[in-house]
């Protein structure tokens, strides 16, 4: 791969375009464009912004995504995720559709823009990671909800006062719901109607495009406006104009935690996507890359009068299944939306709010995934409960809290696990010849006064203490014990404090008449014990199976004595890395 390709990953895809993929990309385009224009401008209403600024946001950060990034299937616009993400962190600030408001959305752009870039230029990608797929699922889940009661005000025709918190919503449109405006009501319920039969029946119909068409066609024809239906009006036509962000610290402070936000979610939707097609296709996505791409698109976004961006799940889906091939189907949409933005805006004066939300809705539901849920309660409680800690935080407490919240809530519980980790306690199966688990082996012989543990951790200063305690009760209960043996192969580290514990615990039980001894041990565990003088100090100390220690030091497993021939040779010392795999 040369420099360029590095750089601009489409120089690769340009230099090896074929001819047969120019139509499907051309016929994909078609089809996404059909797709994105009444969704941007749903979207775009969603984020607090006048309808043109979804438009705009599909226009010049799609190309420069297509022209650096390395997903050849993915489209980068405002999907409803980030739409919600810019919505409630700039509301908290200014008042929606305002000069101000237009300004920080186009900030937060910026800010999210740098970042992801920064974090790609120091191939930092994996600090994404830390969000798990869990904690995500139950913030996508929540955000669907949040989304959707935000939409109910255009599907009643009664606004809210502009409530953040659900409860807050959802005690408004119960006192409102007597003011609903049937007109709105219906326009809204027809075109969610329209929406999930025109999906079910004819899969491969724009029903977006085709909804709010005819909703449009409804309201300039039946007068729907002078009966209180809401539309969206006067769309300005044009290029997307420059546009500077406010250059604000202060704001900039302000937006800073929702930034982050906005970043991570953004990345971890976007490459979740690029990679599961780029797995069927069979080519890579580099992490690093695709997080400076999206950072240049949504630096891109707050010049040229858009918000945030992302990869969006639907739209990459439909993109792959119309038979889009390159990057250049994204290219494509972009300027078909700018013929859109030239030639058409005048025919969405009439476009009803009611079918925009009706588009918002059909879109939300498909990131509800109930048997996705239940699948992560029933292989991990620990997984599911982050899940719904997510969850009921993002409804109750705020979206960006809620997904740090979760965040913090798997860090805690890593932390936990690891602090007290699984220590089994093994017994000899003479069939296998091998030391294993008392759980799954409950026949197995254990060795009169020895006991046989296995640690399966990394040693470190959280979870020293609890081998200790963790000895401590087992030695009370055996108190002809006179050997220990540590299985280490869970072990792959060990630091300072938990060396100096180790020390402490073979040299009490020593003076207590009782050996510890140590098998399976790694070879870097081993020599940062050789640095800490462990040879001197205690001698041998360790072999390399429970079965050779058992034997090096005079025990009988399964009835077999030991010679002084053979315990000679078990005595030697191994440096090989690991044993025979010992379960």
């Amino acid at each position: 791969m040369t420099l360029l390709e590095r750089l601009v990953p489409a120089y690769g895809w340009l230099r090896h375009y074929r001819r047969e993929d120019l139509f499907r990309d051309l016929a994909a385009a078609v089809v996404i464009t059909a797709m994105l224009v009444p969704q941007g401008m749903a979207y775009a209403l969603l984020a607090g912004l006048p309808a043109s600024y979804g438009l705009y946001a599909s226009t010049v950060p799609a190309i420069v995504y297509a022209l650096f990034g390395t997903s050849r299937h993915m489209p980068v616009g405002p999907p409803a995720l980030m739409a919600l993400l810019t919505f409630s962190s700039v509301s908290a600030l200014a008042e929606p559709r305002t000069p101000e408001y237009i300004s920080l959305a186009l900030l937060l752009a910026l800010m999210v823009g740098l970042l992801q870039f920064a974090i790609g230029l120091l191939r930092m990608g994996f600090v994404a990671n830390f969000i798990s797929h869990p904690v995500l699922r139950g913030f996508i889940y929540a955000s669907a909800v949040v989304i959707s009661l935000s939409q109910v005000e255009h599907f009643l025709g009664v606004p809210v006062s502009g409530q953040h918190s659900t409860v807050g919503v959802v005690l408004e449109h119960a006192r409102s719901i007597g003011e609903t405006n049937p007109w709105t009501l219906a326009v809204g319920l027809c075109s969610l109607a329209a929406l999930v039969m025109l999906g079910r029946l004819f899969p491969r119909v724009p029903a977006a495009l085709v909804v709010v068409s005819a909703a449009t066609l409804a309201v300039y024809l039946l007068r729907l406006d002078e009966r209180g239906v809401d539309i969206v009006g006067e769309v300005p036509g044009g290029l997307p104009g420059f546009s500077v962000p406010a250059l604000d610290l202060e704001a900039a402070r302000t937006l800073a935690a929702s930034a982050v936000v906005v970043a991570f979610v953004g990345f971890i939707e976007s490459i979740s996507v690029a990679k599961a097609i780029a797995a069927r296709e069979k080519y890579k996505i580099d992490s690093n890359q695709e997080l400076r791409a999206l950072g240049l698109a949504n630096a891109s976004a707050a010049f040229f009068s858009g918000f945030p961006v992302a990869g969006s799940f639907s739209r990459t889906a439909v993109q792959y299944q119309s038979g889009g091939r390159t990057q250049l189907a994204s290219i494509a949409t972009a300027l078909m939306v700018l013929l859109v933005l030239l030639f058409l805006t005048p025919l969405f004066h009439y476009l009803p709010s009611a079918a925009l939300a009706a588009v918002v809705l059909v879109a939300v539901y498909r990131l509800l995934d109930f048997e996705e849920a239940w699948r992560v309660f029933r292989i991990s409680p620990v997984d599911g409960l982050a899940l719904l800690i997510t969850f009921l935080a993002t409804l109750l407490v705020g979206v960006e809290q809620g997904i740090l919240i979760g965040v913090l809530f798997t860090l805690l519980a890593f932390i936990r696990r690891t602090a007290y980790p699984r220590i089994a306690e093994l017994g000899y199966v003479p069939e296998k010849d091998a030391f294993l688990g008392l759980e799954s082996f409950p026949r197995a012989r254990t060795v009169p006064k020895a006991l046989v543990v296995r640690f399966d951790a990394r040693l470190y200063f959280a979870n020293v203490p609890f081998l200790e305690e963790w000895l401590l009760r087992r030695v009370a209960e055996r108190p002809d014990l006179r050997w220990i043996f540590i299985d280490c192969r869970g072990v792959n580290d060990i630091d300072v404090t938990a060396i100096e514990g180790l020390e402490d615990l073979v040299s009490g039980y020593r003076s207590r008449g009782i050996e510890i001894v140590f098998t399976h041990m790694k070879l870097p565990v081993r020599e940062q014990l050789e640095k800490a003088g462990w040879d001197a100090t205690f001698g041998r100390y360790h072999y390399q199976t429970t079965r050779e220690a058992v034997r090096a030091v005079g025990l009988d497993i399964g009835g077999e004595a030991l010679d002084p021939e053979h315990r000679a040779q078990g005595d030697a010392p191994s440096r090989n890395r690991d044993g025979p795999d010992e379960r």
